[in-house]
């Protein structure tokens, strides 16, 4: 019994000292976000004391496309991913077992002590992936912050007015602007979930299997059938 606490305490300490390491990365990548999303607001950058430059010719648009590539692969990516992705797979394999224990007999269910070990093993990974899951949403706007190229624009169309000699050249900056907008648009993955990196496979497992699951417990609990 001595052995197999110590075990499963060492597992539990390696598991989640990965967990921490993880959002520790999110949390680094939110910064690299956030200080971004201020370059091209002079107040802010002052602030910040980063180095501000407006989105007023190619160059700078260029500039900005490439900062904001190199700070979404800046730091480990596979490996933060796969920690989320295993975290998530553990806690959806503990719901669908908790699920499957509920329509079992949901009466005896919190009579057994593994029941409760699986609660609150549960309980803590999504308190972890909810962390994520918000920090990983807000990195995600900061980056796919579209307001910012439509201020650009607009401060574009000013200075055409003020400035009709340099029309060609500005104009020629806002259609620059407008294919950076769609092109943000298009580079968003479809297998995100709140902002958490997710795999194909792991993204059609939680859509099927899961809510099956939540939706016959909620069937049996209730007494009428309900689809999720």
């Amino acid at each position: 019994s001595a052995i197999n606490f110590l075990e499963r305490l060492c597992l539990t300490w390696m598991f989640f000292f990965m967990m921490c390491v993880a959002e520790k990365t999110y949390k680094q990548r939110f910064l690299f976000a956030k200080l971004f999303s201020h370059i091209t607001s002079a107040r802010k950058a002052r602030k910040y004391e980063i180095p501000h430059f407006r989105l007023k010719k190619v160059e700078n648009i260029k500039i900005w496309l490439s900062l904001r590539s190199y700070l979404k692969r800046r730091g480990p990516q596979r490996s933060v991913d796969v920690v989320v992705s295993s975290v998530f797979l553990l806690a959806l394999s503990i719901a669908f077992i908790c699920c499957a224990q509920v329509l079992k007999g949901h009466k005896t269910f919190l009579s057994a002590a593994y029941n409760w070990e699986f609660l609150m093993w549960e309980a803590a990974l999504l308190l972890f992936l909810l962390r994520l899951a918000s920090l990983g949403s807000e990195t995600n706007k900061k980056y796919s912050n579209i307001s910012i190229l439509l201020t650009e624009q607009i401060n574009l169309y000013l200075k055409m007015e003020k400035k009709p000699n340099k029309k060609e050249q500005l104009s020629l900056v806002n259609n620059v602007l407008k294919l950076s907008t769609k092109l943000l648009k298009e580079l968003d993955s479809p297998f995100r979930l709140y902002g958490l990196t997710m795999n194909p496979l792991i993204y059609n497992i939680t859509r099927v299997v899961i809510l099956s699951a939540v939706s016959g417990v909620i069937s049996d609990l209730l007494g009428f059938n309900i689809r999720v």
